[in-house]
Order: structure tokens, then sequence, then C-alpha cells
């Protein structure tokens, strides 16, 4: 079973300093406004309606968690970049977006949304310039691939993570497709490991036996 499934919404926050404080891990979704960050969302719980999917850009303007049965939150932030959104919200919402990612302790992961048409804008590199620092790893999914031929899409690909090198080897990226529901599969294998690695390995806290010197 998906370990996204079953996931329901909890609650909205317009200001990251009204957040609960919480010990259970967060994987963050952020990205350009029409990019496809609601509709992936719903895609991976699969649930139509869970996050809000709008013609409009630029209509999450809250912080909103949902609840995975495991205690795990997704958490989808607002869209960036819009240029129609009045300036005053546009600093609202990357006010929201900054002090939420570097603030938050129990981050442990973001998801970036692209659009595989349009991957890596400015916005997109500034955002990864001053994520990538705190060691989190960011995952990229580059949606709407259904809106490419093979050959393109996986040349998109090869572009992409070639250039996300400059980021180190915790910024990796995929195609996804939220029409076809291709590339599920794939994100689920990268936040599962994300997960097993807050479990702490068994065998470096076991104390040493009794009598044992540590000596061969």
């Amino acid at each position: 079973m998906s370990i996204f499934r079953h996931a329901r919404f909890e609650t909205s926050f317009a200001k990251p300093n009204a957040l609960p404080d919480s010990s259970e891990p967060e994987i963050a979704f952020v990205g350009r406004s029409n990019a496809g960050k609601s509709s992936a969302i719903n895609t991976l719980v699969g649930h139509n309606r869970l996050a809000f999917v709008s013609k409009t850009p630029g209509r999450t303007q809250l912080i909103n968690f949902f609840r995975l049965p495991s205690g795990v939150a997704l958490v989808d932030l607002p869209g960036f970049g819009y240029a129609q959104v009045p300036e005053p919200i546009r600093r609202q919402w990357q006010d929201l977006l900054e002090k939420y990612l570097t603030r938050r302790p129990n981050v442990i992961g973001l998801i970036h949304i692209m659009d595989s048409r349009h991957p890596l804008t400015h916005l997109d590199r500034q955002l990864l310039d001053w994520f990538t620092p705190s060691g989190r790893p960011v995952h990229i999914l580059l949606t709407k691939s259904d809106k490419l031929t093979r050959g393109p899409a996986a040349q998109t690909l090869m572009d992409v993570r070639r250039e996300l090198a400059q980021w180190g080897p915790a910024v990796t990226a995929q195609l996804f497709s939220s029409l076809k529901k291709t590339g599920m599969e794939e994100t689920e294998r990268v936040v599962t490991n994300w997960l097993e690695s807050l479990i702490p390995d068994p065998d470096q806290e076991k104390p040493p036996a009794e009598g044992d010197s540590g000596r061969g």
C-alpha cells in the first residue's frame, strides 16, 4: 500500500509563527504557481479533491497540512512566482515560504514541483540556493511529463539532473504525470528512504557486551 494513502486535511495557517509545535516529520511541497503542485499531491494520496486545484494560478495562499495515518504531515506551501498577484501578497507568500522552510525543525525533505516544459527557472534556482545549505534532501517532480514525447522527456530529465549536480547529491529529480499517474512509485521510494533514515540503527545503539574490552 502507498505510504501516501488515507491522508486527511488537518488545518491551515496564514502565518508561520502560528504553527503549533510538533515532533512529527513534515514533508513540504513547493513549486511555482501553475506547475501542478496540487494535482501532484492529489495523485500521490489517491484523492482528487484533497488539495485544492484551480485553473487560476496562485490560489494556494495558506500553509495547508495533510496528515497521514503514520503521523507524517504533507505540507502544501503557497505557489510562488505568479506575476498577476499583487506585490504585497507576493511578498507575504515569500515570507511565509522562507520562514517555514528555514525555521521549521521537523521538515525532513522538500518535494519541489517543476513543470517539465519549463524547469529550473530563476525562482526555482533561488529556492534551491537558500534551502540546500540546510542539508535536507530535495526531490524534484518534473510534472506534466505527458505533454512531452518520450525522447524530449528523457532529454529534459537528463539535462535537469546534470544541472542539479551543482547543489550536491541530496537534490534528485524524476519525471511525473498526474494525468497518466506515472512516477508515483519512484516518489514513494524516495520519501520512504527519507523516513527510514530517521529510524535509529539498533546495531549502533547496542552497548558493548560485559567484559568486552573491544580488543581482538
